[in-house]
């Protein structure tokens, strides 16, 4: 805005005005002249002003009514993705997640080993992870959400899930080999899935589905109740960020109590 510009103006107008009642000379009448006529220019700038600010303020209720609506629900594919925890567990949890993420290993280390102790080891939740590489700021995230799912080929993705969270600052490709020779992996075959780009297809789809329903960020967690169909989840729920692990109780809890009880 440019409201600041009058100041001086106003100003220099008050300090010629003060000396004396009236102007001494045609030099004086000349000068208060110049004065007003800033002060008219200033005054119009301000009514432009605001002008423009009442316009803004009138489009407000239109631009609210274009915010996104409240989540109600997403239809999600989850076929072939890593699956831990009880087949018939009531609630279902959908992670879409990235392995370089600060916010998604936040997770990991507070709330995730919370979910597992209290509800996936105790048969209430089933915990589907997605992989969601945020590639243009997290370089190593792609290669990184290979390397799982190159330890699942030799049945060990969610030790290798584990180890690559735990290690989110080494995740160059010799790193990699690295943390899948701690995970007792073959390393020839991991090193041939890896340098061959086995898996780059399954993550793109990832991707995709990832976008499909909605996830632009990370971490993001669909919750719902477990449908027949392994494959197909309807969630009802989405919590957004790394959140404190009362938000996913309170969530959890919330659905256990939908679910019909088992005859």
């Amino acid at each position: 805005m440019r409201i600041t510009y009058l100041f001086g103006p106003i100003f220099l107008l008050a300090g010629a005005c003060a000396p004396a009642a009236f102007p001494q000379s045609a030099e004086d009448i000349t000068s208060l002249r110049r004065d007003i006529d800033a002060v008219r220019d200033g005054l119009k700038v301000i009514q432009n002003d605001l002008d423009t600010i009442k316009k803004l303020l009138q489009q407000q209720p239109a631009a609210a009514a274009a915010q996104p609506q409240a989540f109600k629900e997403a239809i999600i594919n989850n076929a072939g993705a890593p699956v831990t925890g009880a087949k018939n567990a009531k609630v279902t949890v959908v992670e879409f997640s990235d392995y370089q993420c600060p916010f998604c290993g936040r997770n990991f280390q507070q709330t995730y080993p919370q979910i597992v102790n209290e509800y996936i080891k105790t048969g209430k939740v089933k915990y589907i992870f997605r992989d969601f590489p945020l590639e243009t700021i997290h370089p190593f995230a792609f290669k990184a959400s290979e390397a799982a799912r190159c330890g699942g080929e030799q049945g060990k993705y969610w030790e290798m899930h584990d180890k690559l969270f735990a290690n989110q600052t080494a995740l160059t490709v010799n790193d990699l080999q690295a943390h899948a020779k701690a995970v007792g992996l073959d390393e020839a075959k991991f090193k041939a899935c890896l340098d061959g780009g086995e898996q780059a297809a399954t993550i793109r789809n990832e991707l995709a589905e990832g976008r499909r329903v909605g996830m632009s960020g990370t971490p993001g967690f669909y919750l719902g109740l477990t449908q027949p169909d392994e494959t197909t989840f309807k969630a009802t729920k989405l919590i957004v960020g790394a959140q404190p692990y009362a938000n996913f109780k309170d969530a959890i809890e919330e659905l256990l109590n939908q679910a019909p009880e088992k005859k």
